[in-house]
């Protein structure tokens, strides 16, 4: 079988093997090859008479570093596909990106394996992540709540909290910065969740702390249905529910969700609250209007609830609609 060889080689197989072969010095090879020294050099270091791949070690590249670093940040936050990813990428950071120069960024970074790094932000093996059982189908309505420490600011005297709700069906997000965890704040929060919502919410999932119910603080271990945020739930004529004492993971949803927000505030400085309301307005808007999911068939939130909307306009208080673009 005859070797191929480069269109531009000066050296054939028999030459190659004779260098290999020859006690001479590399200047007397050349002088009577009438070849270069560095290309009889070349072959006397080498153990074959082939040519070696012309394909450069590192690919170069002209993708600012911007732009791969928040290509590899919406990778990781939100599990997207690689059409998903290459969509937002054209639409809101190059559009010239091709698809084979998005592989090439996720794999220099590690991100290129999408069941890998699910399995690693859940915290599972790859076996587990197959088994988990998923919620049933829900309509939109059913919201998950929590409550969670942001960190503290340089210019901020103390620590506040971000009371965060999802929905289960459309993974619509609505979140708000407040000072405290007490339960009048948290019934505020529970009201503004409600107009905000262009659905109508029907359940709402907690968990057990004193900002939502005072379970834990009854003998019968029963809420009383006098705490605030149960007598809103009455008024609404939404069902409380709380998850199992000692099992966060019933909650997951909304657990997860916060995960996102502590990387998002770990890549970015922040000096104020003035500062930490802007980057999470902004975040929210991306969340819910912008950037599509796989776990909703490459769609974001909103698209999610205009879907639902048009089947079942009953559940809703008004027609959902895309929130306005995020600053560059």
């Amino acid at each position: 079988m005859s070797t191929p060889l480069h269109d531009n080689a000066t050296t054939t197989p028999r030459i190659r093997r004779y260098i290999q072969e020859s006690d001479k010095g590399t200047t007397k090879l050349a002088r009577e090859l009438g070849l270069s020294e560095t290309t009889v050099r070349k072959w006397k270091r080498r153990r074959t008479v082939e040519d070696g791949s012309h394909v450069p070690h590192r690919i170069p590249t002209t993708m600012a570093p911007e732009t791969e670093a928040v290509l590899v940040e919406l990778r990781q936050l939100f599990l997207l596909p690689v059409d998903d990813l290459l969509r937002v990428g054209r639409d809101f950071l190059d559009a010239s990106l091709s698809r084979a120069a998005l592989l090439r960024c996720l794999k220099r970074n590690g991100v290129n394996n999408l069941k890998a790094l699910r399995a690693q932000q859940l915290g599972e093996s790859a076996e587990t992540t197959k088994r988990r059982n998923t919620f049933k189908d829900y309509e939109p309505g059913f919201v998950h709540v929590d409550i969670k420490y942001l960190p503290q600011l340089p210019e901020e005297s103390d620590r506040c909290f971000l009371f965060a709700a999802i929905d289960r069906a459309s993974k619509w997000v609505y979140f708000e910065i407040r000072d405290d965890r007490k339960a009048a704040t948290a019934r505020t929060f529970v009201t503004n969740l409600i107009r905000r919502a262009p659905f109508r919410i029907t359940h709402l999932l907690t968990d057990n702390e004193a900002a939502f119910t005072d379970r834990l603080n009854r003998p019968q271990g029963e809420p009383s249905g006098k705490h605030p945020v149960d007598q809103l739930c009455a008024e609404q004529g939404i069902a409380h529910r709380l998850i199992p004492p000692r099992q966060p993971e019933t909650n997951g949803l909304v657990e997860r969700f916060n995960g996102r927000i502590s990387e998002v505030l770990a890549s970015v400085h922040l000096r104020n609250r003035e500062e930490l309301e802007a980057t999470l307005e902004r975040y929210r808007r991306l969340y819910n209007g912008q950037i599509p999911q796989k776990n909703l068939g490459a769609r974001t939130p909103v698209e999610v609830l205009k879907a639902y909307y048009e089947s079942n306009p009953d559940r809703f208080w008004r027609k959902p609609h895309n929130p306005p673009s995020p600053d560059t």
